[in-house]
């Protein structure tokens, strides 16, 4: 009778085990895909569940591109600029910075750095490059009457240099977290800060860096625009909603932004150079392109504004589609210095997606089309593509 109640006990005991293993066992789920023809191709990673599970599902599926790409670009980044891009900078950068970054970052990072098996610091270290570094872009939207179909219409142009190599660690990564809305980050292995994006609402985000070097050191008492799109992408289901999160933002240096919604169509373009911020519509007199302004388009090309200003008074009158407009993003994209570049179709939740190759420049490169609808909702036996990576369910 005793030895009967023991194995009894010892059963309930093991069955009682195992449900508490797997009740606090890490859910998490994702995919890996490519997409494109190579060597122009580039993996497309989907990823769903918390903050924390959608980073280790990323981090173990980009594992070898994350390993070699972080110390990598941190070397480089740091003989550079060893002085401003020191460790001890950049980890003053993220302290200052930390108080503003919410929960969602940091613990997908946190999930990130245990799925790719590289240390927690040197991740933080390395997005921190971006936030204290300058660089330039270009950014426009159309839509409307501007356009043949009546869609909105947004390019991102990142004039970055290629010399760093980022374009060898491609990444495009899916989200379709459990709470928050679905949305795409087209970056680089393991960074997980949004340079540019859109969402499942038709949120589109593009972004032109303005602070010069001469403006250093900056205040990094606040959040990084990288961070702050994350959160527009994650919440955000209106033109309006994403306008007023940038404006509750304790914001840092100087940018312009251009933001748009695929359901109105509209967009914005804004000059926010904390802590001010100026808004313009579309044929704003008092845009600081005016008279150059123009119908349902937004624009700000820094040094390639004559070239945008001459296609736009060409096809701005109705002629705009995606062939137009991949067009118009390789007329302004930066000879020497052109990294990725982005072209959205936010009405129909698609973006035509191009990165440098070796020393050649993104514009020059083909565009390769990635659709949101392909991936929402979450399928991980996606009969559209060849599964190539999966990482295991736990539940």
């Amino acid at each position: 009778m005793k030895t009967h109640m023991k194995t009894h006990v010892k059963t309930y005991v093991g069955m009682l085990w195992l449900c508490c293993a797997a009740a606090c066992h890490t859910w998490a789920d994702g995919y890996r895909v490519t997409l494109g023809t190579a060597p122009d191709c580039f993996p497309v990673v989907v990823v769903t569940g918390t903050p924390k599970e959608m980073g280790l599902a990323l981090g173990t599926l980009m594992r070898p591109e994350i390993q070699t790409f972080a110390p990598r670009f941190m070397e480089m980044a740091q003989q550079e600029n060893g002085g401003m891009l020191s460790s001890a900078n950049l980890d003053k950068a993220w302290e200052s910075m930390e108080p503003f970054m919410g929960s969602q970052f940091i613990e997908e990072m946190e999930g990130l750095a245990e799925g790719a098996g590289v240390p927690l610091e040197l991740l933080k270290r390395v997005h921190m490059i971006p936030a204290v570094s300058e660089y330039s872009c270009s950014g426009v939207a159309i839509w409307g009457k501007a356009t043949r179909n009546g869609h909105l219409y947004q390019i991102r142009n990142l004039d970055y240099t290629t010399t760093a190599h980022l374009q060898d660690f491609r990444s495009v990564v899916v989200y379709i977290p459990k709470i928050g809305i679905p949305h795409i980050n087209p970056s680089f292995a393991g960074n997980i800060g949004c340079h540019t994006g859109m969402n499942q609402e038709g949120i589109t985000l593009t972004e032109i860096g303005d602070s010069p070097a001469s403006d250093g050191p900056y205040d990094m008492r606040g959040i990084h625009f990288m961070i702050l799109f994350r959160q527009i992408l994650y919440s955000a289901r209106t033109l309006d909603e994403a306008v007023q999160m940038i404006k509750d933002a304790k914001r840092i240096k100087k940018y312009h932004f251009v933001v748009g919604d695929g359901k109105l169509p509209a967009a914005v373009k804004m000059k926010a150079w904390a802590p001010d911020l100026v808004i313009w519509k579309d044929n704003d007199p008092t845009d600081e392109m005016a008279p150059a302004v123009f119908p349902d388009i937004v624009y700000h090309a820094e040094s390639r504004t004559p070239t945008a200003l001459g296609h736009l008074t060409e096809y701005g009158q109705g002629r705009y589609d995606m062939d137009a407009v991949i067009q118009l993003s390789k007329s302004i994209g930066t000879l020497g210095g052109n990294l990725m570049n982005a072209a959205y179709d936010a009405t129909a939740r698609e973006v035509w997606i191009s990165y440098a190759l070796g020393e050649e420049c993104a514009y020059r490169r083909p565009y390769v089309r990635v659709k949101m609808d392909d991936f929402v909702p979450y399928n991980p036996t996606n009969a559209q593509f060849k599964i190539e990576k999966q990482f295991p369910m736990v539940k």
